[in-house]
């Protein structure tokens, strides 16, 4: 198997090239020929326009099924697969969106904690207003308002000292009044109720601050311990991916492999077969040769037909895998021969290996987490027992406009003489400004224990998670004991099997000999030819199991081995 730490660029180009021109198709190609302003001759400019170019003619032959058929295939590695995939899986991107997701919660949380600003405004219209003053003693006082006039007139009256000045009667007094506000022009008032004011407004801005607030705070930690878990869960995703992605791969490579298997069995077979009808022919062999043979060539295609379409479905199962559209055509470069085994994994024992996985799983990181998470929901419902202290600041702009601002404004030396004022609007009379402060404190005192059993409840939870945690632990260490056994049995049939595949094709070198110096059968022959496909079969299986092994043992740990020049344990 050939891989690459660094796949090249064109390679990892012509992919995103192909996807992008599968799935925008034309559109893209519209904009990519359009005029471009940038400045020619620089090597990015060279490399932006030969992508541009390619994506047209990518989205001009996706057109149609036949113009696709043209298309130039691209050459895609098992690392590259991988990098593609980390873009473009959808489970991936979901999860990653998740994690973004608790981000935004974490920010949430801190809203708590910080000063919320209201902004409030209401306007009122009375219709009626009743008498403030209904039902005590001072009810009637909206009537009797006029006698305080006429009291301080006569007041006046008796002691300032000018005998033509003498106390009038009530009567009198009020029809001087109506007669001076008819001279003046005005309209007598007959309005029962002088508080009433028809038009009231009220505009303002509330601040509050929490001071303390227990679960509030709690809130917090376990908004951002809940991040850490999402990202954490991305992490193992993306180990989760790798892994899958190269048991898809791998398994397009055999499914490939397989099927080229059986294209040179088929060759192999038409090839006796033709050597039988000659046999025939020149009655060296009887016809139950030829049609041996031709029996043998008919199954062998129907097996061929079946490994192509098997082939085929494997490398679009890897397409899914990575993320691209299916009709997008690759060529699978790496091939199924097994890499050396890493030194390390010979010295490495079922103790380290766990020790490791313990320290690089990040969904026992997940674990360990989550009962940090259960113990912060238990203070959140402890904090239900606590009290809330904040304090709070507000400013507002009140006004009581009538619809008539016209007001009647009597003479101070002449009760009898009177002028009219409009005012406006805002006036200074009708608007006045509020502003005030304070602390507010909130206590449950007592809610029949529901919040201590809630605790109580919180509590088995955080013995679960650590439970759970423990699981977790067991659950790895048994994992990777399977896949180190797992790859060690697979080193083990891989060397067999590629032992037998050096015997199976001598056995078939003796049986074309002995066929060609006619002291052997054809029959032979096909045996001896089914029995070196079968092992090469074996082999490609073999291998195949071996990948996915040290695939599964890395998975298994958490971290990509390395052998170093020391043979050290390292990840």
């Amino acid at each position: 198997m050939t891989s690459s730490s660094n796949p090249p660029v064109t390679a990892v180009a012509c992919i995103a090239v192909l996807i992008w021109g599968a799935v925008f198709g034309p559109a893209w190609g519209q904009s990519a020929s359009a005029p471009q302003d940038t400045p020619q001759g620089t090597p990015q400019n060279t490399q932006q326009n030969t992508v541009q170019n390619v994506a047209q003619d990518t989205s001009v032959e996706a057109a149609s099924a036949s113009d696709r058929d043209d298309e130039v295939p691209a050459m895609l590695s098992l690392d590259e697969a991988v990098q593609i995939a980390l873009v473009n899986n959808y489970t991936l991107r979901s999860t990653r969106l998740d994690a973004e997701e608790a981000g935004l919660q974490v920010r949430e949380a801190w809203g708590e904690v910080f000063p919320s600003v209201t902004l409030n405004s209401n306007y009122t219209r009375n219709v009626r207003s009743p008498n403030p003053f209904a039902g005590s003693e001072a009810g009637g006082l909206f009537q009797s308002l006029g006698f305080l006039d006429w009291l301080s007139f006569n007041e006046r009256a008796r002691t300032d000292g000018d005998p033509t000045t003498e106390p009038l009667s009530f009567p009198e007094f009020e029809e001087l009044q109506r007669q001076g506000q008819r001279e003046a022009g005005i309209a007598p008032d007959e309005s029962g109720n002088p508080f009433a004011v028809p038009n009231q407004f009220e505009a303002g801005v509330t601040i509050s601050q929490v001071l303390f607030s227990s679960s509030a705070f709690s809130a917090i930690r376990g908004a951002s311990r809940l991040r850490e878990i999402n990202e954490r869960g991305t992490d193992r995703q993306e180990q989760l991916l790798i892994d899958e992605v190269r048991e898809a791969y791998y398994q397009a490579v055999l499914a490939t492999e397989s099927a080229r298997v059986t294209r040179q069995s088929v060759e192999r077979a038409e090839q006796t077969l033709r050597d039988a009808e000659r046999s025939v022919e020149q009655g060296t062999a009887p016809k139950f040769d030829r049609l041996s043979a031709e029996v043998q060539v008919s199954n062998l295609r129907a097996e061929l037909t079946d490994a192509e379409n098997q082939a085929e479905l494997a490398v679009n199962a890897l397409k899914n895998t990575m993320g691209i559209p299916i009709d997008t055509r690759i060529v699978l470069t790496d091939d199924l021969d097994a890499p050396p085994e890493p030194e390390i994994i010979g010295a490495l024992t079922i103790e380290q290996a766990a020790e490791e996985a313990t320290r690089h799983r990040p969904d026992l990181e997940q674990a360990r987490i989550a009962v940090e998470l259960r113990e912060i929901d238990r203070n959140i419902t402890r904090g239900g027992l606590l009290p809330t202290v904040s304090a709070f600041a507000s400013a507002n702009y009140v006004g009581a406009v009538p619809d008539n601002r016209t007001t009647t404004i009597s003479d101070p030396t002449d009760p009898f003489a009177f002028e009219q004022e409009t005012r406006g609007f805002f006036d200074d009379a009708y608007w006045d400004p509020a502003v005030n402060v304070g602390i507010r404190l909130s206590w449950n005192i007592f809610d029949g224990n529901q919040t201590r059993r809630q605790v109580q409840q919180r509590s088995i939870a955080v013995e679960q998670a650590r439970i759970e945690r423990e699981q977790a632990r067991e659950g790895v260490k048994l994992e990777v004991e399977q896949a180190l056994r797992t790859l060690r049995a697979a080193q083990d049939r891989l060397q067999s099997q590629t032992e037998n595949v050096d015997r199976a094709e001598l056995n078939y070198e003796f049986a074309q000999q002995r066929l060609r110096e006619g002291v052997a059968r054809p029959i032979e022959e096909r045996e001896a030819s089914q029995q070196l496909d079968q092992a090469r079969l074996n082999r490609l299986q073999a291998a195949f199991d071996y990948v996915r092994a040290l695939s599964a043992l890395e998975t298994a740990i958490g971290r990509p081995i390395r052998a170093t020049p020391d043979a050290t344990f390292q990840f």
